[in-house]
């Protein structure tokens, strides 16, 4: 492992300071991160659709709001599904786990009109075609390995505590016993190698950790003011800024 790879499990929270419209009072969960690049879903973009209408079979899994979220402008018809498994099946951290994080396709080429944009990468957002490829090597290797190892329930695989992905190719009742939560996201967020470690010196983001909650909020919203009101430093405060700076 390298030292990057530890930001894995932990949040991105975007600064007021970031003018990104993509990431504008964003909170990123990092699903992974290391030499090679960095994976995560925005965790307060709810869409318009329903779960339902995209992956029928899950829906009843999912908690409020029961939307599909959009997790990133990359790869808006591929599928991630981020769950959180009780603490008597969660293993300790130790970083990401290997072999890719288990994903899908969503059906007829991604989000129906009134969701989420159709289209490429926005300038400034994630790294182009000479960044490695996430769907590539993050979305391989799925429900054979997922749980395997005795980490969690079959079709689910760890990344961080009680946090981890699930399989969406698997039978929803394989795990409907198992989970606690679960959010469908469509697309994600990446960057290139070493993107992410700029934009952190440049002030974009703000790191803290995770809680399990984080990842099925009924208001998410309001996720963005609530990860920073919990912080026990200066962060705290900047939870007041105003949404309009001029206003100040």
């Amino acid at each position: 492992m390298t030292e990057v790879s530890s930001l894995t499990g932990r949040l991105l929270v975007a600064t007021p300071v970031l003018a990104d419209p993509n990431f504008d009072r964003a909170v990123v969960l990092l699903l992974d991160h290391d030499e090679k690049g960095s994976l995560g879903v925005v965790l307060n973009r709810p869409t318009p659709v329903d779960v339902g209408d995209i992956l029928e079979p899950w829906a009843q899994l999912t908690g409020e709001p029961n939307v599909v979220f959009q997790g990133g402008p990359v790869s808006l018809d591929a599928a991630l599904g981020v769950a959180v498994v009780p603490t008597g099946h969660a293993v300790p951290d130790g970083g990401p786990a290997e072999g890719g994080l288990p994903g899908s396709g969503l059906p007829g080429g991604g989000l129906p009109e009134g969701g989420v944009p159709e289209g490429g990468v926005p300038e400034g957002g994630p790294p182009g075609a000479d960044a490695p490829s996430a769907e590539d090597e993050l979305l391989d290797g799925l429900a054979e390995e997922s749980g395997a190892d005795g980490d969690g329930p079959l079709g689910w695989r760890r990344v961080h505590g009680a946090i981890g992905l699930v399989d969406l190719e698997a039978p929803p009742e394989l795990l409907a016993a198992e989970l606690g939560s679960l959010r469908i996201f469509a697309g994600y967020a990446g960057w290139g190698p070493g993107q992410l470690e700029d934009e952190l010196s440049e002030g974009a983001w703000y790191v803290v950790e995770s809680e399990p909650g984080d990842v099925s909020s009924p208001a998410p919203e309001g996720l963005w003011r609530a990860v920073l009101r919990r912080q026990r430093s200066e962060l705290a405060l900047v939870a007041t800024y105003p949404d309009d700076p001029s206003l100040n």
